[in-house]
């Protein structure tokens, strides 16, 4: 069966994942010091955050705008 086409996004690849799998939760940890490969158990890691970037409005449509009051 294919996908409607309403399920189909632009740019799949694109988008960010909000899970990530085992290998990056262990990178993710390391950097942050809360994981030791040698005591550590890889199986049953906590959840680990993704931060998703947001990208702020360009300031000059509001320079613009107070030019022209």
């Amino acid at each position: 069966m294919s996908i409607h086409r309403t399920l189909k996004t632009g740019s799949g690849i694109g988008g960010t994942r909000n899970v990530l799998t085992r290998y990056e939760r262990i990178l993710q940890m390391e950097s942050q010091g809360r994981f030791n490969e040698e005591e550590d158990n890889p199986v049953g890691l906590p959840k680990t955050r993704v931060l998703k970037v947001k990208k702020r409005a360009k300031k000059k449509k509001e320079k613009e705008e107070t030019d022209e009051s």
